[in-house]
């Protein structure tokens, strides 16, 4: 285009060009000296003086061929004072397209070539902005030369410095804005070195890739789309918060804008939304108004279809999240519409082996599902199993928000269509690596709903919670901590409607105590049975147990033979024992027979082992347990020649050996706890005291320790009433246990002996039976000269106690020791003793 200049102008640029002719002529010469001081000459003589637009138009007219060719100048710095010349020239000059004819060319030769002609970065970044420049000068004007431009891009959006990058992706920017009807036929060839660059280490780098990416597909073809989504999608997880604003923006901007965005919604969507979640505000805030945005435009776009949602559909559903934003109708309505194209992408990222992915994809899940509202309900299979799986993670973000997200299905989804599949997966867990996790969904899913919606079925969750496949197959603490969390749920939502199904609720919480093995869950549970009782207005646990204790004995009694040391049933029977207090008291007619049964010789050795172990605890604390009511004396029998002696029976083996000392103990704690009478206690006596000196022949020595703590305590209640042939029977099993090779042993052994002595009464013909004490007596007086000082004492103090029985006797029988005796100093002290005794006695 001819350019008209006024008659002073012409005369100006004249002058000018005659001034630079010389310079001009200097350009030409082989000194660079020469040269670079003819540029900087040219420079103050035309940019320096300030001339006017149309006399530099005329005079950068007349230098343009000599500066560019100065681009191709060995010394830099006359290819850097050209550069910058015309970048200052194109940005002054009124008409800069006029240059394009002979600049564009220029420019793609040094830069848009198969390798790059200038060697410095920093020139080449000079003109690349001056590239750009002339983009943002020239405007539509570039057209003709979109090839050049392609080439020149290509190249410099991969070059090695990453500030050209940059600026290039810059410039991609611009020209995609300035010829949008001739850019698309040429954008595809961008993509390539775009993706190349988008995962540069500079997040600036990365900004400018991204952004320049948004500008390629939305006025290119649109074809692309799927050829950059996967490496955008990459960078929602930049450590970068610019990056990761960039991504939102430039997707926001498609939802918006993209010609052919229809097509792409389902694959858009996900990014868009990923972004609401991002740690830091601004973004978050940022996406969710692109969100609005995209929603409003696509509800005015479809304004005819949605008129009867957008007249009813105005009011949130119940139980809606508190404190959380309902999304508007047409954004509602593109996740629905989306959503079968949506749930299976993301149920496989969700098992993604990267920790960023899954941890986005669970985001995403709660976000959709947040949109979806009860449209999830034809797709709960698919995300059910898709919870099932994300909660197994070991990555704790993906399932609290996998977690949050089964809450939602509980809010819009009925229950009786989520319990239809729920409770089927508990009974057939599909993943038995991981069968917590439909309790875990469960749970969750349970919160959202309300205790209303819940009444109708809570007999059959309750049902299902119970079946031994359901909370007796596993152990796992975490297993265990799911079914409790359930009945919390439950609990927390129904109330007083959990008063009808009491019993299978104290069933679980009872089964969870009986297989923890966590101390923390073991107080969970209680807690949670202190809430069951709450919930019905009873005042303690014990009232509780009172009101199921028969059926949870049936319960029991129901699989009782098939019971094995393993069988949680076991367990169960000892929870219910120990935690229903007195009332366990109230129900022995229901507990002998089931005590019987288990106690069997022929049944598992461990398993009576733990039985009496348990019965060991009771009895010790009678009063408050077994016989709370004063009965147990009623099935004292019973318990005492069928389930205890049977079990006293030698048998070979250390299995056997261990059942007798734990029947041993079970024994002791029966006569120590003040639930036998002595009159009931002397009724067995007969049948009893064998098996108790039998085990004072026993190899192990808490059993011989407990058969004599056994005989002291049988003493001590009833031994005044034994007939003498009785008592007879007992001294000498216990003499032999003065030699015993524990200490422990030989002490309850003579203390046990005193006891003997001091239960000779009246009955008891000294003189009769005199041999008798004469085998005491002397036995004693052994001992009286043993090492231990301790066994000395206690040795004296028992023959005190036998010089009341036949004070003749003894004395006789110390006189005739005392002088072989090594420390005769007891002799003399007993003698004394006896001495004042007869004269008490006179």
């Amino acid at each position: 285009m001819a350019t008209t200049m006024a008659p002073g102008e012409e005369r100006a640029a004249s002058e000018v060009l005659r001034a630079l002719a010389r310079h001009l002529n200097c350009l030409n010469e082989d000194s660079k000296t020469t040269r670079k001081r003819a540029l900087e000459a040219i420079k103050r003589e035309t940019i320096d003086k300030g001339l006017s637009s149309g006399v530099l138009q005329e005079v950068f007219t007349c230098l343009l061929k000599s500066l560019l060719k100065c681009l191709s100048d060995p010394m830099e710095r006359c290819r850097e004072t050209a550069i910058h010349m015309l970048g200052d020239f194109i940005r002054c000059v009124p008409q800069p397209e006029d240059s394009l004819p002979y600049l564009m060319p220029a420019l793609t030769q040094r830069l848009g070539g198969k390798e790059i002609l200038e060697p410095a970065e920093e020139l080449r970044l000079s003109m690349v902005e001056v590239l750009t420049l002339t983009v943002e000068v020239c405007g539509r004007h570039l057209a003709p030369y979109l090839d050049d431009m392609m080439k020149i891009l290509q190249r410099t959006i991969v070059d090695p410095f990453p500030d050209v990058k940059r600026e290039s992706c810059k410039c991609t920017v611009h020209f995609a804005k300035s010829v949008p009807e001739h850019f698309h036929m040429q954008a595809e060839s961008l993509v390539k070195p775009l993706m190349q660059t988008v995962s540069h280490q500079h997040s600036r780098v990365r900004v400018s890739t991204i952004e320049a990416t948004g500008a390629v597909i939305q006025y290119g073809t649109g074809k692309n789309v799927d050829d950059v989504l996967s490496h955008l999608a990459q960078r929602l997880f930049d450590d970068s918060p610019q990056v990761r604003k960039a991504v939102t923006v430039v997707v926001g901007d498609w939802l918006l804008h993209l010609r052919d965005r229809y097509s792409y919604f389902h694959k858009l969507i996900p990014l868009l939304l990923s972004s609401l979640s991002d740690d830091i505000p601004e973004i978050s805030q940022r996406a969710a108004d692109l969100w609005r945005q995209t929603g409003a435009l696509w509800e005015q776009e479809n304004e005819d279809d949605l008129k009867d949602k957008m007249d009813f559909l105005l009011t949130p559903p119940d139980l809606y999240p508190a404190g959380v934003a309902r999304p508007g109708l047409g954004c509602r309505e593109l996740v629905v519409r989306n959503l079968s194209n949506l749930l299976p992408a993301l149920a496989r990222d969700m098992v993604d082996w990267v920790v960023g992915t899954r941890v986005k994809t669970a985001q995403l899940l709660y976000a959709l599902l947040l949109h979806a509202e009860d449209h999830c309900t034809q797709h709960l299979q698919l995300l059910l199993s898709t919870l099932y799986r994300a909660c197994t993670d070991p990555e704790s973000d993906v399932v609290t928000n996998c977690l949050r997200s089964a809450k939602l299905l509980g809010t819009f989804v009925s229950p009786e269509v989520f319990l239809k599949l729920l409770l089927v997966h508990l009974e057939t867990p599909s993943s038995s690596s991981s069968p917590h996790t439909p309790l875990m969904v469960l749970a969750a899913v349970l919160g959202g709903c309300s205790g209303d919606l819940l009444k109708p079925h809570l007999q059959k969750i309750a049902d299902t919670l119970v079946q031994p496949e359901v909370c007796q197959e596993y152990q796992q603490t975490v297993y265990l901590d799911q079914l409790l969390s359930c009945v919390d749920v439950l609990l927390s939502l129904c109330e007083k409607d959990c008063c009808s199904v009491s019993l299978q609720l104290l069933q679980v919480l009872v089964t969870v105590q009986s297989l923890s093995t966590e101390p923390q869950l073991t107080d969970k549970a209680e807690q949670s049975v202190v809430s069951l009782c709450k919930v019905q207005g009873l005042a303690t646990v014990a009232d509780l147990y009172r009101q199921h204790m028969g059926q949870l004995l049936q319960w029991l009694s129901a699989s009782q033979k098939t019971w094995t040391s393993y069988s949680p049933q076991r367990l169960q029977l000892q929870v219910i024992a120990t935690q229903s207090g007195p009332v366990i008291g109230e129900f022995l007619p229901l507990l002998m027979p089931l005590l019987q049964n288990c106690l069997d010789p022929e049944r598992d050795p461990e398993m009576r082992l733990h039985i009496f172990t348990m019965l060991s605890k009771l009895l010790l604390d009678a009063t408050h347990t077994l016989d709370s009511q004063g009965r147990f004396c009623e099935h004292l029998d019973v318990f005492l020649l069928e389930l205890l002696l049977p079990n006293l029976v030698w048998k070979a083996g250390r299995t056997a050996a261990a059942i007798r000392t734990s029947a041993l103990s079970c024994l002791l704690a029966l006569l120590q706890g003040g639930a036998i009478p002595p009159s009931q206690l002397l009724a067995v006596e007969e049948r009893l005291s064998p098996q108790v000196l039998s085990a004072l022949e026993e190899d192990s020595q808490l059993s011989r320790l407990l058969a004599c703590r056994s005989l002291s305590t049988l003493l001590k209640l009833i031994g005044p009433s034994l007939h003498p042939d009785a008592l007879n029977n007992i001294y000498p099993e216990v003499l032999k246990r003065l030699d015993d090779s524990s200490e422990e042993v030989r002490d309850v052994a003579l203390r046990a002996l005193g006891l003997w002595l001091a239960s000779l009464g009246k009955d008891y013909n000294s003189q009769l039976y005199s041999q008798h004490l004469e085998v005491m007596f002397q036995q004693l007086l052994l001992h009286l000269d043993d090492p231990d000082s301790r066994v000395q004492d206690t040795v004296l103090e028992v023959l005190k106690t036998g010089s009341g029985v036949h004070p003749a006797l003894l004395k006789q029988e110390v006189e005739a020791v005392r002088d072989k005796q090594r420390t005769p100093v007891y002799c003399d002290q007993l003698l004394q003793h006896i001495h004042f005794q007869r004269k008490d006695t006179v």
